[in-house]
């Protein structure tokens, strides 16, 4: 897109290098707040390997760009790849994104299939060798795709009653934590490496406390605390068994059916205001192609969002509720947190 050189040069000293990538687990980015997620337990939510397991493919017949004198293949290879983001278990998103999947065959004209991606790290190498076009990510996954041209920002989602989210840093009730000063020494567990509630805003939080957060997240050994990285419910879940003093996790994780944080824990900081995560695309789909995809999923009939059971406030609706146009630069307040952390891209690849 147009802007994305203006969005590059505004990201300052995280330079051409860029910011950080590469992670394993889930960001939650693309669920809840980053993304989403249900209510935790001690299990950890099952991950694809990188190259995971997809969904029922369509028989839809693709349809041929207008105009062209040669049978144009849309969407690259003649069908729609939707990535989803590993904030829940596989089965359920599949439920969760049924419908999305058939509205997106009917309103574009070709077949789609659902790809529950790795981690962000791996649904972005996919939009931008262009074997995915459309994805969900969190917010700080989406300024490092867009920064290193794997991905275009199109539309924000807007979920329980805002297109903000927060990030927090929890303890135990009990808990001998007091403030994120007390953390020295201790070990915290986090959300993936590329969320921007469950590591980012975490780690901006604890450095503003007066913490040595080394070179995190990129290298593990050089901060004042033991980071442990996995995904928003496994870090709330480890929480939870004792294996650490505090979870840095998107509060969406923590809060019961109710929306009220559960028994049992309290936060120790709180970072409100961060924008909601974005629906993105592969920047080798054509404008064309680009815009189809915004128009459909802006005029999405709420059916879009109820499941594939089609009822309302059961287990398979989305997290989120509504869509807007959005672009990079929604999503700077991001950018300009990890430029305060001074964080590189250099594990994008990784």
């Amino acid at each position: 897109m147009s802007d994305r050189r203006t969005f590059i040069k505004t990201v300052g000293s995280l330079g051409a290098a860029g910011l950080i990538a590469g992670c394993t687990g889930t960001g939650g980015d693309g669920g809840g707040g980053d993304g989403g997620g249900s209510t935790p337990t001690a299990t950890e939510a099952p991950t694809a390997t990188e190259g995971s397991t997809e969904a029922p493919e369509s028989t839809a017949t693709p349809t041929a760009t207008e105009g062209s004198t040669e049978t144009a293949v849309p969407f690259n290879d003649g069908r729609l790849t939707f990535y989803m983001s590993p904030s829940e278990p596989q089965q359920l998103m599949q439920a969760q994104y049924a419908p999305l999947q058939s509205y997106l065959e009917e309103e574009l004209g070709v077949p789609a299939r659902l790809q529950y991606a790795a981690g962000y790290s791996a649904a972005l190498q996919s939009l931008a060798s262009g074997t995915g076009d459309v994805g969900e990510t969190g917010p700080f996954a989406a300024a490092l795709g867009v920064a290193n041209d794997r991905c275009e920002i199109i539309l924000q989602r807007y979920g329980y009653g805002s297109w903000t989210y927060a990030s927090v840093i929890a303890t135990q009730e009990d808990s001998d934590i007091e403030s994120l000063t007390d953390l020295e020494g201790e070990r915290v567990a986090f959300a993936d490496r590329l969320s921007a509630s469950g590591a980012l805003y975490p780690l901006y939080m604890l450095q503003q406390a007066g913490l040595d957060i080394g070179d995190l997240p990129t290298d593990t050994g050089s901060a004042a605390f033991t980071p442990q990285f996995s995904s928003h419910a496994e870090a709330f879940a480890a929480l939870e068994r004792g294996q650490v003093a505090a979870a840095g996790v998107g509060q969406f994780i923590t809060l019961n059916d109710d929306r009220e944080l559960i028994d049992g824990y309290r936060y120790v900081e709180t970072e409100e205001g961060i924008p909601r995560a974005p629906v993105i695309v592969s920047p080798e789909l054509s404008d064309e192609e680009q815009q189809s995809v915004t128009e459909a999923m802006l005029n999405a009939p709420d059916s879009m969002y109820l499941g594939e059971d089609g009822e309302e406030g059961t287990d398979d609706d989305l997290w989120f509720s509504d869509l807007r146009e959005a672009s990079n630069e929604t999503y700077q307040p991001v950018v300009e947190v990890a430029n305060q952390l001074g964080i590189t891209t250099e594990l994008l690849d990784g």
